[in-house]
């Protein structure tokens, strides 16, 4: 916008066509609208905000609203340059030939420079990793850069150090679900990555400990909408399983045992309440969990909130 037609616009305190003074600043759509009779007085309306103080370049640079968002998924954010590999200038005109050369050389050194040190290739092969992980259990954008966050401060911290990548990776996976209230069992990490259960865990309350992850304890509540949506169940039976949650969790029933059993006995006994009723076997391969144990914790929350279940 010009200086010129920025003073005009600074200029108009009433509308034209109604004379109000009630004028609407829209910056989301760039107009500048009456209030009154919805008369568009400009269309190319710019925010151009408060002037932000800093004191050196860095801050300025932190400061500026411009440019693409970081994705910390990224081993570089994002924030490199990538030369493409077809041969065509930025106006979509083939390169003559005599310059091929000269640009297959700036490919080759603008890939070498873009993962140039050892924790960049380390960074470039986890974050990959975690990507393929997350999309494997098609874990949401959010979660996946939590993951690349707790994996960047494991790699401050020299936390990698003698532990496989493919084991930190799933370990930051599983504490990003946990972070983002959307829980993983470790067997489900397990299946979808190339470490073991064990491992995984291991190195999860590593990780945990050392850089002090403030995680709260599962609970079965936050299993329960999965495990119904994997069941084709329907809501009423979701309700009346987190009733049933509710209820043992009033009479702490539910401390000291597992959330995943607890989540499948709840969803067992509310579709054999509802006359949706699923096996004992179905429950149990969804929920990753025995059907001795959804035997056991059912028959337990059935005697303590006196449940009428007609088996």
């Amino acid at each position: 916008m010009s200086r010129n037609k920025k003073v005009e616009i600074e200029e108009i305190s009433k509308c034209p066509e109604c004379g109000s003074t009630h004028l609407i600043q829209d910056y989301e759509r760039g107009e500048l609208v009456c209030g009154d009779c919805g008369l568009v007085i400009d269309d190319s309306y710019i925010d151009h905000g408060p002037e932000w103080r800093a004191f050196d370049p860095e801050q300025r640079d932190k400061r500026a609203r411009t440019g693409a968002p970081m994705n910390y998924a990224l081993h570089d954010k994002g924030l490199s340059t990538m030369i493409g590999w077809k041969n065509k200038d930025s106006y979509g005109k083939s390169i003559p030939t005599r310059n091929r050369a000269q640009l297959y050389r700036l490919r080759k050194w603008q890939r070498r420079i873009r993962v140039g040190s050892a924790s960049e290739r380390n960074l470039a092969s986890a974050l990959s990793e975690l990507d393929r992980i997350s999309s494997d259990m098609g874990l949401s954008r959010n979660v996946r850069e939590a993951a690349a966050m707790v994996y960047r401060r494991a790699v401050e911290k020299n936390l990698i150090r003698g532990r496989s990548i493919e084991g930190v990776t799933a370990a930051a996976i599983y504490a990003a679900c946990r972070q983002c209230g959307v829980p993983r069992t470790l067997d489900e990490i397990a299946n979808s990555s190339r470490v073991d259960r064990k491992e995984i865990g291991r190195t999860y309350r590593f990780i945990a400990r050392e850089l002090v992850l403030k995680l709260m304890p599962t609970s079965p509540q936050d299993y329960t909408a999965r495990f119904c949506s994997k069941l084709n169940l329907s809501e009423d039976i979701k309700s009346k399983a987190l009733e049933i949650l509710q209820q043992a969790e009033n009479k702490e029933l539910t401390s000291g045992r597992g959330p995943t059993g607890v989540a499948a006995a709840a969803i067992y006994i509310a579709s054999i309440l509802c006359g949706e009723r699923k096996t004992q076997r179905e429950v149990a391969d969804i929920a990753g969990v025995t059907e001795v144990t959804i035997r056991n914790r059912y028959k337990e929350l059935a005697e303590k909130l006196d449940l009428d279940i007609v088996l």
